[in-house]
């Protein structure tokens, strides 16, 4: 085989092994698919809402199908209630009091019916190791907890810090208004019977205390004065034990 041949063969299985090594990296270690990627470091931005993300990154699970979930919390039936459909994502990780899951649907009607269906798997078997809130678009598990107020108390980090903002009119604008409406005549109508109810006991309370230094005042007086008549020097009947005898 000539130089240039070899040249050549050579610099094919170089390339060759250069394009192997690009190609398998990502293969490897595929990126998570998810609807919200943080711009910082391209991390779902679900996993982010766990609390302390960073110290539980280790045992961080995210999954936006029924498979990987069954995979990540295995004989967990309560699970099978979750829809996966229409971009619904959940991620899990293990804490000191339990495995905290966290299910995001896309619209609060998804989270809802998931939340109806759950709480009538959890009342028909009864788990006392299984603790489960809603939380906004949320759906919070705890799974495996010793302790149901430590699992209560893990649940209550989880925030749901998303805001909805219509392109268009707000279609619930008139059930905000009412609600802002009923809301503020029910804050009003408190407080003025407070005020009122407040203003008749401090009322009844200084005329009670008035009343008392102004008996003990005229008490005062009637003790040090003298005696005297107003019947103008004429003889009167002594009826009321007011004049001198």
């Amino acid at each position: 085989m000539n130089r240039p041949a070899v040249r050549f063969f050579t610099l094919f299985l170089a390339l060759l092994c250069l394009s192997t090594a690009i190609f398998a990296q990502p293969n490897a270690a595929p990126p998570l698919k998810s609807l919200e990627i943080s711009e910082d470091d391209g991390l779902p931005v679900l996993i982010k809402h766990l609390p302390e993300w960073e110290n539980v990154r280790s045992s961080t699970v995210f999954v936006n199908n029924a498979a990987d979930l069954k995979k990540a919390l295995p004989d967990k039936a309560v699970l099978d209630q979750i829809d996966f459909t229409a971009g619904t994502e959940a991620v899990t990780a293990n804490y000191p009091s339990g495995k905290l899951l966290i299910v995001e649907f896309t619209n609060p009607q998804g989270s809802v019916d998931a939340d109806s269906r759950v709480l009538n798997q959890l009342a028909a078997v009864s788990d006392p190791s299984t603790v489960y809130r809603r939380v906004g678009n949320y759906n919070v598990f705890v799974f495996d907890a010793a302790d149901p107020a430590a699992a209560g108390a893990l649940i209550d980090q989880v925030k749901y810090e998303k805001a909805v903002q219509w392109l268009g009119e707000d279609p619930f604008l008139l059930k905000k208004l009412e609600r802002y409406f009923v809301t503020t005549a029910r804050d009003i109508f408190i407080s003025t019977v407070i005020w009122i109810v407040s203003g008749l006991g401090v009322a009844v309370v200084s005329g009670l205390i008035a009343g008392f230094f102004f008996y003990r005042f005229r008490e005062h007086q009637r003790n040090t004065r003298t005696a005297y008549s107003d019947a103008g020097g004429l003889t009167r009947l002594n009826l009321d034990g007011l004049s001198e005898p």
